[in-house]
C-alpha cells in the first residue's frame, strides 16, 4: 500500500482532539450518567460531521455515491464497537483516574495490529511483536504499581476493574478502526478523505439513533438532561467529530496498525491534561508505566 503523505499529520491531529474530548467527557461526568456522557459525542457531533462534509466538497469538489448495504452495516457495527468503548472508557475513568484509564484503553494499538492481522490481512515483523511484549509490560505496571505485595495480590490486581474496563474498551476501539476501514472500502468513489466523511456522517446518525434510543429508554432523566448540558456537551460533540474525521481519514489512507501506533502519542497529551486541565496527580509509577506503552508503541512503528 502506497501511503499518502498526510496520514501522519492527520493522525497527529486525531490524537490531539481525542484527547481534548475525552478531558472535556470527563468533566461531563458529574452532570451525565455514563450513557448519557457518551451519547452527546454522536448527537452534537453529526452537524458538525455534516459541516465538515460541505466543506470539503465546496473546497475540493466531488460526488457521494449512493451506500451500499455492506457500508451501512460496517457502519452500524463499527458505530455500535465505539459506543461500547467508550462506555467501558468512561467507566475505567471512574474506577482509576483519566490518565491511567486512558494508557489501558491504549492498548487498542497492540490489539488493532492482531485484529488487523486476522481480519485485514496486514502483517508485522518480529520487532514490532517485541514491540507488543512491551506495550504489555507497560499495561500490567500501570495495573500493578503499588499494589501487589504477594502473587495472589498480584493476580487479583491484573483484574482490578479499571484494567478489565480499558483493556475491553481498547479491544472495541481497535475493531471499531478495522470495521470502520471495512466501511470506507464498501462505498464507492475515487477520493478517500471525502469517503471517510461520508463514514462518519452515516455512522454518527447511526449511533444516535442506536444509544439515543437506549438512554431515551432506559434513563429518560438523562435524555433531558442531554440538552439541559448543551454548552459542555456541543463542545465535546464538536471535538469528537473533528477528531473522528481525522482518525476516519487516517485509516482511510494508510494501514489500521500504523495510524493506531502513532496515535500513541495521545497518551502524552494524555498526562499533560490529566495534570493541567484536569488537575490530578499521576504518580511517577503510573508515568513510567504509560511511557513504556508508548515505548512498545515505538517499537510496533519502527518494526512497521
Amino acid at each position: 500500500m502506497i501511503l499518502s503523505p498526510l496520514w501522519l499529520p492527520v493522525t497527529l491531529a486525531a490524537a490531539l482532539f481525542q484527547c481534548w474530548r475525552t478531558a472535556m467527557q470527563q468533566r461531563l461526568r458529574g452532570q451525565l450518567s455514563v450513557n448519557g456522557a457518551a451519547v452527546v459525542r454522536y448527537l452534537y457531533g453529526v452537524p458538525v460531521g455534516v459541516l465538515l462534509l460541505v466543506l470539503y466538497l465546496a473546497v475540493f469538489g466531488g460526488t457521494l455515491a449512493a451506500p451500499t448495504g455492506a457500508f451501512l452495516l460496517f457502519c452500524a457495527l463499527g458505530g455500535l464497537g465505539q459506543i461500547l468503548g467508550t462506555n467501558l472508557l468512561i467507566m475505567a475513568f471512574g474506577h482509576r483516574g483519566f490518565a491511567v484509564g486512558t494508557a489501558y484503553a491504549k492498548t487498542e494499538a497492540v490489539q488493532g495490529a492482531i485484529l488487523a492481522l486476522v481480519l485485514l490481512g496486514e502483517r508485522i515483523s518480529a520487532i514490532a511483536w517485541c514491540g507488543i511484549a512491551v506495550g504489555v509490560c507497560g499495561v500490567l505496571w500501570l495495573s500493578l504499581s503499588g499494589r501487589a505485595a504477594s502473587w495472589r495480590e498480584l493476580a487479583r490486581a491484573t483484574v482490578q476493574p479499571a484494567a478489565v474496563c480499558g483493556l475491553a474498551s481498547g479491544f472495541f476501539f481497535a475493531l471499531t478502526s478495522v470495521l470502520i476501514k471495512s466501511a470506507n472500502l464498501a462505498l464507492p468513489g475515487e477520493d478517500p478523505v471525502l469517503r471517510a466523511l461520508a463514514t462518519l456522517v452515516v455512522t454518527n446518525i447511526l449511533q444516535t439513533l442506536m444509544q439515543g434510543g437506549w438512554l431515551l429508554a432506559r434513563e429518560p432523566a438523562q435524555f433531558r438532561a442531554v440538552f439541559t448540558t448543551w454548552r459542555n456537551s456541543a463542545q465535546v460533540g464538536a471535538l469528537s467529530a473533528c477528531g473522528s474525521a481525522c482518525w476516519f481519514s487516517a485509516f482511510a489512507l494508510a494501514p489500521v496498525a500504523l495510524v493506531r501506533a502513532v496515535g500513541q502519542v495521545e497518551i502524552l497529551m494524555t498526562l499533560l491534561f490529566s495534570r493541567f486541565y484536569l488537575r490530578e496527580q499521576p504518580t511517577r509509577a503510573e508515568v513510567l508505566g504509560a511511557l513504556t506503552v508508548v515505548a512498545g508503541v515505538v517499537l510496533v512503528l519502527v518494526g512497521r
